[in-house]
């Protein structure tokens, strides 16, 4: 695991927490200097792992489908996304972790196997790094399940853009399997 993803994936459990989730997960592996996440691999599509926990307070289990990814020239600039349902289980979100030091303004770019799919927009940051986050709409999610790559795009200045790749691989049979 990097480091920058070694750093910052308890920080992004409580964040992930905090902005709705409702669950507090991790990585399929723990960080190297922190306490593992209470959450269980429940399991793995592809490069999609489907991640559970029951939070405290909470009466059933959550869960989320998750990858956590690195540019392949910068190390130090990764993302984890994350596929979760809203808890009146109404809508999809696809919510993505950047790290610190990202434009804001530009938002988050998306774009699968070549296609341009717009950008999101950056709704909230901690310490461990920005979240910004869209509805899964069927549309985009139809985009998504039939795509092989997509290249997520973050920006360190307006003309300066750095594309993160995600593998889709796993990601239609992820969802169909995400309670």
């Amino acid at each position: 695991m990097t480091s920058w993803l070694s750093r910052t994936l308890a920080k992004a459990v409580l964040a992930i927490a905090l902005l709705g989730g409702g669950i507090a997960v991790g990585a399929a592996a723990p960080p190297n200097n922190a306490t593992p996440p209470s959450g269980t691999v429940k399991s793995t599509h592809g490069a999609w792992s489907i991640i559970c926990d029951t939070p405290a307070g909470a009466t059933s289990e959550q869960c989320v489908m998750m990858q956590n990814v690195v540019a392949e020239d910068r190390p130090e600039m990764g993302l984890s996304v994350v596929v979760l349902r809203t808890a009146d289980n109404k809508a999809e979100i696809l919510r993505v972790l950047a790290p610190l030091g990202v434009l804001l303004p530009n938002g988050l770019g998306l774009n699968v196997d070549g296609k341009d799919i717009g950008r999101a927009y950056f709704v909230r940051c901690f310490q461990d790094g920005c979240y910004a986050e869209v509805i899964l709409e069927k549309p985009l999610l139809d985009t998504l399940k039939s795509g092989t790559s997509a290249t997520f795009i973050v920006f360190q200045t307006p003309e300066e853009g750095i594309g993160i790749p995600v593998d889709l691989k796993g990601f239609a049979d992820g969802f169909a399997a995400l309670p």
